[in-house]
């Protein structure tokens, strides 16, 4: 079966996100003082093929562990949809 794996990788909470400050810091200075705390990240889609839903999810899983994200300063999370 054909799967597309919507993957979103962010920077964990705990560190610092210098992209997402330079952002936070131009948007106040557009006038827009209301929003705070952007965090910018990736996302990514796979197309794959597998046998079921669950060996899809392995396989986007471990391509994230493998070279998406850096687990030491990324979070990642997968969502399957069929086709």
């Amino acid at each position: 079966m054909k799967y597309t794996a919507h993957i979103n990788v962010m920077p964990l909470k705990e560190l610092l996100d210098p992209q997402g400050k330079a952002v936070n810091n131009s948007l106040h200075n557009l006038g827009l003082t209301n929003i705070n705390e952007v965090r910018i990240g990736k996302h990514i889609t796979l197309q794959l093929e597998a046998a079921s839903k669950d060996e899809a999810e392995q396989m986007a899983r471990e391509a994230c562990k493998k070279l998406l994200a850096n687990q030491v300063m990324e979070a990642f999370d997968v969502t399957l949809a069929e086709g």
